[in-house]
């Protein structure tokens, strides 16, 4: 390829990527401070940008630019343009199969799928979500079908989070996973429970304390903001501009927190990846899997945490005084280490702690599985839902809001994301584990507020990384060949297991 075809080719994709910031934008503001009146104009906007976007990653001129790529001896040479050849090529070949007028249904199936989902929730009424669920189904069946309709459907929209991941490989790991979660899950369940740190937190309050820990943390405000959300999540429209949201509950402290934590580590992923590659689709989260691992390691690995705890006491006593001078419940870093552990069989995945979240993700994969294999039927996801909650959990969901309207994806027709919060777990714990060896004084550092030896690892073996390589290989590169799954329990067990009690048999 001549240096003059391989500068069209990055303009070109440089413009996709600047329609895909714009789409982040409206996104964004859609489920922050849009009208709510705008949801039939909002819809045809992203749809109109959905087509513009569709036809530039389907233009010839890609198929022209691939195959002078795969001819172009240089590429073995040149790590980049190999990369933009094997990433290019997959989406392009993706998005090439799919008829532009689905396309547009797709968009604007979402668009009404999140604004069905959200009075849905308000309502408790799964009814009123249903029609629109099944809607955005049947388009995403079409969709996989129209990619290869010789796999596997639900493999198919897997491969746009985590390719290289099948419904058979998760459905092992899934298995390990419980085999060894449920006798942790159970010895826990016998020992008292580890107190909560009660309610009364000021929501004003609550987002100064947060804006601290997420700078603190190293997410630039520069580049980023803060804003409230029913769901909270992170977006990247590119360099410069990477928001995150929270929802703060004044009657719990470290579930706003800790979605905070969790959204500030999803940006600190895109305000490090490597900017001078935009427009060659390196300057992209290599898997969503990776991008989860990353909000998961501070959220969890680091957040909760012993000498994290240390370090926050001291943030929560200078925003709310009267909590740590409190002489009847007086919170200090041994509390908030204890209340940021417990281990309880809750119903709400964002809430949910370490030990049992992953049996979250597996009720939904096996949900959405059925789903694509004819097993279940819409109508009957509630009861499916509610079902397997009594078996995997023991806790049967009161009303749909608590239930399966709980969760946004499905109103983004976002089938096949779930599995990729287990990927990151995976990949989260063992990140921690070799951090540990390479950062010695990791939890001294953490316990004075010193998060820059972390974010520096993070930033040299993932985020700078880009999609250069293929997620597993970033995370080889990084740790080694390491056993994910027993890292990740490993660490379970040594962390919740001594807090409360138990060893592992």
């Amino acid at each position: 390829m001549q240096a003059s075809e391989w500068s069209a080719l990055v303009a070109h994709l440089t413009e996709i990527e600047t329609l895909d910031g714009v789409m982040g934008v409206l996104g964004w503001d859609e489920q922050t401070y849009m009208p709510k009146k705008a949801a039939e104009l909002r819809g045809a906007q992203l749809a109109l940008l959905s087509r513009l976007h569709h036809e530039r990653t389907t233009d010839e001129r890609i198929g022209r630019w691939v195959e002078q790529l795969e001819g172009d001896g240089a590429t073995t040479s040149d790590p980049i343009r190999s990369a933009c050849l094997r990433n290019l090529g997959r989406t392009y070949r993706r998005e090439k199969r799919v008829p532009a007028d689905l396309v547009d249904k797709l968009a604007r199936a979402r668009s009404e799928g999140f604004q069905a989902w959200i009075e849905a929730k308000k309502s408790a009424d799964f009814a009123r979500f249903a029609p629109v669920l099944q809607t955005l189904l049947d388009l995403s069946r079409r969709r996989a079908e129209a990619i290869d309709k010789k796999r596997h459907p639900y493999e198919v929209l897997l491969e746009q989070y985590d390719p290289g991941t099948s419904v058979e490989s998760l459905r092992s790991m899934f298995a390990r996973l419980r085999e060894g979660l449920v006798p942790l899950i159970e010895a826990i369940s016998a020992q008292p429970q580890q107190p909560d740190l009660g309610g009364g937190w000021d929501e004003t309050k609550q987002w100064a304390l947060s804006r601290e820990v997420a700078a603190t943390l190293g997410y630039d405000f520069d580049g980023g903001r803060l804003d409230p959300s029913e769901h909270p999540f992170s977006t990247g429209q590119g360099p410069g501009d990477v928001r995150i949201t929270a929802h703060l509950d004044a009657n719990d402290l470290l579930s706003g927190l800790g979605g905070t934590i969790h959204e500030t580590g999803h940006a600190l992923y895109e305000q490090g990846l490597p900017v001078a590659h935009t427009g060659t689709t390196v300057r992209e989260a290599a898997s969503y899997g990776l991008h989860e691992s990353q909000s998961r390691f501070w959220e969890n690995y680091v957040g909760r945490s012993k000498p994290f705890a240390t370090w926050l006491a001291g943030v929560v006593k200078k925003h709310f005084p009267e909590k740590a001078q409190s002489a009847e419940r007086a919170i200090d870093a041994d509390a908030i280490y204890r209340a940021s552990n417990r281990v309880e069989r809750g119903l709400i995945r964002v809430q949910a702690d370490e030990v049992t979240y992953n049996l979250h993700i597996v009720i939904r994969f096996e949900i959405e599985l059925a789903l694509f294999e004819g097993t279940l039927a819409v109508k009957d996801l509630p009861s499916a839902w509610n079902t397997k909650y009594r078996e995997y959990l023991g806790i049967t969901p009161p009303d749909d809001a608590r239930g399966m309207l709980q969760d946004v994806h499905w109103s983004g027709a976002a089938f096949g994301y779930f599995p990729s919060y287990t990927l990151g777990n995976l990949y989260a714990a063992s990140f921690g584990a070799a951090m540990q060896q390479a950062i010695p004084d990791l939890w001294v550092r953490v316990e004075r507020g010193d998060f820059a030896p972390i974010l520096a690892w993070l930033r040299e073996k993932v985020h700078t990384q880009g999609h250069v390589l293929e997620a597993p290989e970033i995370v080889r590169a990084a740790v080694g060949d390491r056993d994910h799954v027993e890292d990740l329990l490993a660490y379970l067990w040594g962390r919740q297991g001594a807090i409360y009690g138990v060893k592992r048999g």
